[in-house]
């Protein structure tokens, strides 16, 4: 329940995290982009800094996902096309080539890569001679959820949580500044959980990383004030308000009670937030800027500190330059002429908010029970109980949308007949070949025995318990690719099969 006299900045946090909220600061406007190669995408970067937004966020390619280069046969027919293609050093620096990482706050949606793709990034801020002290950002590093919703994972669970800590372990030590884990329930929403779910299975896998760096030997005040959380923002405009509300709330209890935390920083859950894509639609589009807007009204109201809108035409296909430039107006409309940003919490008292607040903080804490019962996340995740959970969220709702218990405009009534036209962002054909001989060309140029050298020491490392991301770091600065390091961890780590039960 909620405490007496709460005030927004003051423990348990349910009113949000500062004081002043908006008033003081806005929250960042990062827009996720990323698509093609590295000198399209940063060409689209440029183009939204220039418009307004106030932080970056890197949509990587399906092969830089899960671990292959853009030259391997196993990334044919996916090179760039549901975010940008890093392989190598030379394509991190052409991302951000003519943007200062001092002066801009960047997020990586990157999780089984992302010790590889942090060291791209680190490099690429030294040879600007930016100190790692200096900047900011956030790397996802939330592998768990890759196993219960969206599937990009490489390596079964124990390795990828080492290199989760890794992460951590290192960041707070050489780059205090940053982010090292945004601990995602996004995913799981898309794929049908609930907002009680959201919470609870969001909340478990940060439980999960805590004990893990604790168990690595960090005392939890020296790197829980670096984590994050990325949520999901639906349609159902009041619950979605309730649900980051119960959060914040659940969390600070869970990092005091639970973990002993001191620090009032580890106690605050800080979230990203990215409007429902799974309640776009094909159908209709221009409907989809009236979802969005609400979506993005209620993760503000919510308290969010950083937001992506959707753009209209993401049911279809990348955003075009227009969309993606209508869905930052968004924010920027919100943030300056609503008038949501003059009072902290201005849904705070309301006996509705209050009691929803309450309902779901309670369903997420009698699911977070369930799992304790079953000996934790990762032995709910790997008995398929989270998955089922999800399965069975997303059936009932596609039921309730088949009986027009639930109405979504413009598909299951007030349905036009009128064709779709969307217009598209092309994926220029050539691209593959192009990255193609860029790689061989690398190959050619680059100290091949200083290569091999690099490996080998990566190998070592990797049979032992030393912390991999140094080694990551000089394998990146001498132009080791993403896909050859993978290929060294995947012999040493093996890969993760996932079970067929549902």
């Amino acid at each position: 329940m909620t405490e007496p006299r709460e005030e927004p900045g003051q423990f348990p946090f349910t009113r949000g995290i500062h004081p002043t909220m908006y008033r003081g600061k806005l929250w960042t406007m990062r827009q996720y982009a990323g698509f093609g190669t590295a000198p399209e995408t940063n060409q689209r970067y440029k183009y939204l800094l220039a418009h307004g937004q106030t932080g970056l966020s890197m949509a990587f390619d399906l092969p830089t996902q899960i671990g292959y280069d853009s030259d391997d046969p196993l990334a044919l027919g996916e090179v760039g096309r549901v975010g940008v293609a890093i392989s190598s050093l030379a394509d991190m620096e052409r991302v951000f080539e003519g943007i200062p990482l001092d002066q801009v706050s960047t997020s990586m949606t990157i999780n089984a890569t992302a010790p590889i793709l942090l060291a791209l990034y680190l490099v690429v801020a030294k040879q600007q001679g930016v100190p790692w002290s200096k900047i900011t950002g956030t790397v996802q590093n939330d592998i768990l959820k890759e196993y219960s919703a969206r599937g990009t994972y490489i390596f079964p669970p124990t390795p990828s949580l080492r290199l989760v800590a890794d992460i951590v372990e290192f960041c707070a030590k050489e780059v205090p500044g940053w982010n090292t884990i945004s601990v995602g329930g996004y995913h799981m929403r898309e794929a049908g959980c609930t907002a009680a779910q959201e919470i609870a299975f969001t909340l478990a896998d940060g439980i999960a990383y805590v004990q893990t760096c604790i168990e690595r030997g960090l005392a939890v005040d020296s790197f829980a004030p670096r984590i994050a959380f990325f949520f999901n923002c639906h349609g159902n405009f009041f619950e979605e308000v309730a649900k980051f509300r119960a959060a914040r709330r659940l969390w600070a209890h869970i990092m005091r009670e639970k973990f002993g935390a001191k620090n009032e920083r580890s106690m605050m859950l800080r979230f990203h937030a990215q409007t429902a894509g799974s309640t776009l639609t094909a159908q209709q589009p221009d409907n989809n800027i009236v979802r969005t807007t609400l979506e993005a009204l209620a993760a503000v109201l919510g308290g969010t500190q950083s937001l992506h809108t959707n753009a209209k035409d993401e049911a279809s296909v990348l955003p075009t330059e227009e969309s993606a430039l209508l869905a930052l107006r968004t924010q920027q409309i919100i943030a300056h002429e609503s008038g949501v940003t003059t009072e902290p919490d201005p849904l705070g008292g309301s006996y509705y908010v209050e009691s929803l607040t309450d309902r779901l903080e309670q369903q997420a804490r009698d699911q977070l029970h369930k799992i304790d019962n079953l000996g934790g996340i990762l032995k709910a995740i790997e008995s398929g109980y989270v998955r089922q959970e999800i399965y069975r969220a997303a059936s009932e709702h596609q039921q309730a949308v088949e009986s027009k218990e639930e109405i979504i405009v413009g598909v299951n009534d007030y349905v036009c007949d009128q064709p779709l036209k969307v217009k598209t962002q092309q994926i220029d054909p050539r691209l593959e070949p192009r990255r193609r001989r860029e790689l061989a060309a690398l190959r050619k140029k680059r100290n091949a025995g200083n290569v091999k050298k690099r490996l080998a020491t990566l190998e070592k490392a990797a049979n032992s318990s030393e912390n991999l991301m140094p080694v990551i770091v000089d394998c990146v600065r001498s132009n080791v690719t993403l896909g050859e390091i993978c290929r060294v961890l995947r012999s040493v780590f093996g890969e993760h099969r996932a079970s067929r039960s549902v």
